[in-house]
């Protein structure tokens, strides 16, 4: 008994050292309202019989402004865009010059970039998402989302903090066990940003599918 009884206190001597990742994550959305950085994404798919996983790497920036306003642009190694209006969604691929227009609203829902951009405090975003803290690692603070909705493509996010509260990263988990990890850098935090920055006009020439 007195083994179990320190084996209790020691175990919650730990999870009380572990940094707050909730108020971390609160603070983020009361207080960055617009922000921007740069970002390396890392998508790692299972491996298959007698292969070993794949990784590919690709980079960009990031800007978005709450509510539900984001631009994600893919510049290495292939030129993407993703920008939402905060009604509309599109996804540009320039190789294709083809663009791929949604209602936001559909094609967000339970989704990572719903975590950064739509929700305005946590009760909102627990309205999607079961949250919770998780052990620090690689220097960060992390909170575990788990989206309430069952049956989607989304497994889990865990979102990354550093200590002063700045967001570095986030991890996601697809229920295909694909990996998708996103480090961000350099993030400006109220960074100013014009109105035309979440604007689009599908190029000329471009195929334009609507869903």
């Amino acid at each position: 008994m007195k083994r179990l009884l320190t084996a209790i206190l020691i175990a919650g001597s730990v999870s009380a050292a572990w940094a707050d990742g909730l108020k971390s994550l609160e603070s983020f959305m009361k207080n960055t309202q617009a922000g921007k950085a740069d970002f390396t994404q890392s998508v790692t798919s299972p491996p298959k019989a007698g292969q070993e996983s794949r990784t590919k790497v690709s980079s960009g920036n990031f800007e978005f402004q709450r509510p539900g306003k984001f631009k994600f642009n893919y510049t290495k190694p292939f030129e993407q865009l993703i920008v939402a209006d905060g009604k509309t969604l599109w996804l540009y691929d320039v190789d294709l010059n083809q663009v791929t227009e949604r209602a936001q609203a559909q094609a967000l829902g339970s989704t990572p970039a719903a975590i950064l951009t739509s929700a305005t405090d946590l009760r909102m975003l627990q309205s999607d998402f079961a949250l919770s803290n998780q052990p620090d690692s690689e220097g960060l603070e992390w909170v575990l989302a788990n989206p309430k909705q069952k049956g989607g493509q989304l497994k889990t996010v865990r979102i990354g903090f550093t200590p002063e509260g700045q967001l570095a990263a986030l991890d996601i988990e697809d229920s295909f066990g694909q990996r998708s990890l996103m480090q961000f850098k350099n993030l400006q935090a109220q960074a100013s940003l014009p109105a035309s920055t979440f604007r689009f006009t599908a190029p000329k020439g471009a195929d334009v599918l609507k869903q």
